[in-house]
């Protein structure tokens, strides 16, 4: 048995879009297109998916590839990886190929997310206690 499909809905007149237009601007069904803007070494820099990313600079270089320079116009704000491939339309695994690079250009600053304890302050939770006791 096969699960039911999916249709887009197409205005009246109009031709539903070829298979080649519903690709992203990153080209998410073309695995040569995401091995060019991943380059040929494939270096890592050691981030994950919530890794902070902000711009040093929200012009970019003339140097600049079209997917940096809309990684830097993104960043303009701080925001994480995982943000970044979804409006990129880009597998994490490119994004941070391309976060690497612009790493050592320094284009942008990679910040690590901010880690709680495991066990929360022992008088803060007396404190709170103490006035819910009191109420």
């Amino acid at each position: 048995m096969t699960p039911p499909q999916r249709h887009r809905r197409v205005p009246r007149g109009e031709s539903p879009p070829r298979p080649a237009e519903r690709a992203g601007a990153g080209g998410g069904g073309n695995p040569e297109r995401l091995y060019v803007v991943a380059g040929a070494d494939g270096e890592r820099a050691d981030i994950d998916l919530v890794t902070l990313i902000v711009a040093r600079s929200p012009d970019p270089p003339p140097s600049a590839t079209p997917e940096q320079a809309a990684l830097l116009r993104l960043c303009v704000a701080p925001l994480s990886v995982a943000e970044l491939s979804a409006y990129l339309s880009l597998p994490f695994s490119v994004v941070t190929v391309l976060i690497t690079e612009m790493l050592t250009a320094e284009l942008v600053q990679a910040r690590s997310p901010i880690v709680r304890q495991a066990l929360p302050d022992r008088s803060l939770l007396e404190a709170v206690m103490h006035g819910l006791q009191r109420l």
